[in-house]
């Protein structure tokens, strides 16, 4: 990968385009890599700090946090240019967007809210207080509601995007500084990882209820699922990643462990649920940045 050997943080990943991005948030890049021809076709600048990315195919935009300017950047699919720069976040991480309304909910971490952009009007609509630092936040599509983590709570808050409101807490027991979540939306589960306890949970959206929890590596962070095959990469600070596959038993979904290895840096962790291919952006091997690719075995061993 380009750039110097520094941190990377969120990946997104469009399959429209096949294309990846990846935030290299130490060199203030956004990079864009051809998953189709595995190249990288871009290494954009003015990402200072850059944490969160989303690409939202729909409106052929990606957003991205940069936090070292306290903005959400608005970049053009097509060429790349910056179409937007929105103030007004004091350091925005998580990106979710929800169609139903056509707002961006970006979370606004230090301060403790989740801040709302109109993505017509590139500004920022309102901010909505969560009660403690919000970890990651997501769209669930059949709900057509917000989740964000909140980490002193220990808790997932659940907002109406049409109404910008708190509808509900729930509370996450087990799991101790919520930050990185993934949805298995058809099959009504989320995965939340504990960044300071090193569990992930299995939390029913329809009951409220954590079904169990699970240990991983120390201080993780991003969670990627593959619906397609039912499985959830766990990244963590500490380099150790956890691959799970989801059974069904009595009471709801569990996670059958499928093994842990180390990869330097593994804290991020994007998968094609088209080709189950993994991708692990890693700050340094060699003195050099450079982006694991990994294949998989489906599960059952088949």
């Amino acid at each position: 990968m380009p750039g110097p050997a520094s941190r990377f943080d969120y990946q997104s990943l469009d399959t429209t385009t096949d294309r990846l991005y990846v935030a290299h948030m130490d060199a203030g890049t956004l990079l864009v890599f051809d998953v189709k021809n595995q190249r990288v076709i871009a290494d954009l600048p003015g990402f200072s700090r850059v944490h969160g990315v989303l690409a939202v195919p729909e409106l052929g935009r990606v957003f991205a946090s940069a936090t070292g300017r306290e903005q959400v950047v608005v970049v053009d699919m097509r060429d790349h240019s910056v179409l937007a720069r929105v103030s007004g976040v004091d350091y925005p991480d998580g990106i979710a967007y929800a169609p139903n309304v056509r707002r961006l909910f970006v979370s606004d971490e230090h301060v403790g809210s989740d801040a709302v952009i109109d993505v017509f009007a590139d500004t920022v609509v309102t901010h909505i207080p969560l009660g403690g630092q919000a970890g990651n936040t997501v769209y669930d599509p059949v709900t057509a509601c917000i989740l964000v983590a909140v980490h002193e709570t220990n808790e997932i808050v659940v907002i109406d995007p049409e109404t910008n409101r708190i509808v509900k807490r729930v509370p996450l027991p087990g799991i101790q500084s919520p930050h990185g979540i993934a949805l298995d939306a058809g099959r009504r589960v989320a995965f939340i990882a504990g960044a300071t306890n090193a569990r992930v949970a299995v939390l029913d959206l329809t009951s409220d209820h954590v079904i169990a929890t699970y240990t991983v590596g120390e201080d993780p962070d991003v969670l990627a699922f593959d619906p397609a095959w039912g499985r959830l990469y766990v990244g963590t600070e500490s380099g150790t990643v956890s691959a799970f596959t989801e059974i069904a038993v009595r009471d709801g979904i569990h996670l059958l462990r499928d093994g842990d290895f180390t990869l330097p840096h593994a804290h991020t962790v994007a998968v094609d649920p088209r080709t189950h291919l993994i991708y692990f952006p890693l700050q340094d091997e060699a003195g050099a940045p450079v982006l694991r690719i990994m294949t998989a075995t489906p599960p059952g061993g088949g």
